[in-house]
């Protein structure tokens, strides 16, 4: 991936294939050959959220890559989000959802409406998509095959550390087994996984689907974790994308307030996957039509990478 300031505007991309002459489609095939050889058979996890899950056309573009992706030989692992779905969910049943520290606080009733949305509705939203572009994809939630196993998160106030905040059944992962996972994916397999784990008395946990991502990439000791964004990547303090970055840089970027706010989480689960052994962590523009291919299968910075070293 180079280290390009910025990423060219999907405007500026033709909008019709059928304009590109054959001779340089063929060229363009071509170049994505050594990437398509140097991740074969390797593991991706991408965290799917955001306007990629949300626009028809970029839901379309989604499906087309993660198929792509796993004919030509890589294994794709899919973990969505569904938070505006869950709004949604909850607004058509009279309840307004709350966040502590920008943590939806989850009730016994909003964890209902939260398995149904996430493992139900969104989940087979996305096979379905997957499968109608000649994909085969199978959904799956943390309780399938025991694959994620938490206990209750424990909030502490940000400004007061002797207040600890209850916010319901948001779960922090104490384990993952990725033996379902990896069962699949030797059947060729898509799996498509709801952040939802279980914990010791078989109660359900909502978990940041960030953080899932970031933990099963880890597990899984995946080649890249790329996660779907609202924005270009990582910005520095004067909005300039930053493209190519290292573990030790983020960490000078979070000590130095640049990264803040809604991005800590991501982040951090992204510097943890990147120290844990994932070679690198992408951060991309979900916003530019087929940005993940456009990441893996070429040398243009289409967001901000997270080197492991």
């Amino acid at each position: 991936m180079s280290s390009e300031p910025s990423s060219p505007s999907a405007a500026a991309m033709p909008s019709d294939v059928s304009q590109i002459a054959p001779r340089d489609k063929a060229e363009i095939l071509a170049q994505a050959l050594p990437y398509i050889r140097k991740f074969h058979g390797k593991t991706l996890v991408i965290k799917y959220g955001g306007n990629a899950m949300t626009d028809p056309a970029l839901q379309q573009d989604f499906a087309e890559d993660v198929v792509l992706l796993k004919l030509v030989g890589m294994n794709p692992v899919v973990v969505h989000g569904g938070g505006p779905q869950i709004d949604e969910a909850l607004s058509r049943l009279g309840k307004k959802g709350t966040f502590i520290q920008g943590m939806r606080v989850t009730d016994a009733e909003t964890m209902e409406v939260v398995e149904w949305v996430l493992g139900g509705a969104v989940q087979q939203d996305i096979v379905g998509l997957i499968n109608s572009v000649g994909g085969k994809a199978v959904g799956l939630t943390g309780r399938d095959g025991g694959m994620i196993r938490a206990r209750k998160l424990k909030m502490i106030d940000k400004d007061d550390p002797s207040i600890e905040h209850d916010v319901g059944h948001v779960g922090e992962i104490t384990a993952i087994d990725p033996a379902v996972v990896k069962a699949l994916q030797d059947d060729q397999f898509i799996p498509v996984i709801s952040p939802i784990g279980f914990g010791e008395n078989n109660e359900s946990y909502n978990i940041n689907a960030d953080l899932v991502a970031s933990k099963l990439a880890t597990v899984l000791k995946a080649e890249k974790l790329l996660l779907l964004t609202n924005i270009p990547g990582v910005l520095d303090k004067a909005g300039k994308l930053l493209t190519n970055l290292s573990a030790r840089q983020i960490d000078e970027l979070f000590a130095d307030g640049t990264i803040s706010g809604g991005m800590l989480p991501k982040i951090a689960g992204a510097l943890d996957a990147a120290k844990s052994g994932v070679n690198a962590v992408h951060i991309i523009d979900g916003r530019v039509p087929h940005a993940m291919l456009l990441e893996i299968l070429s040398d243009q910075a289409y967001g901000t990478m997270i080197r492991s070293h």
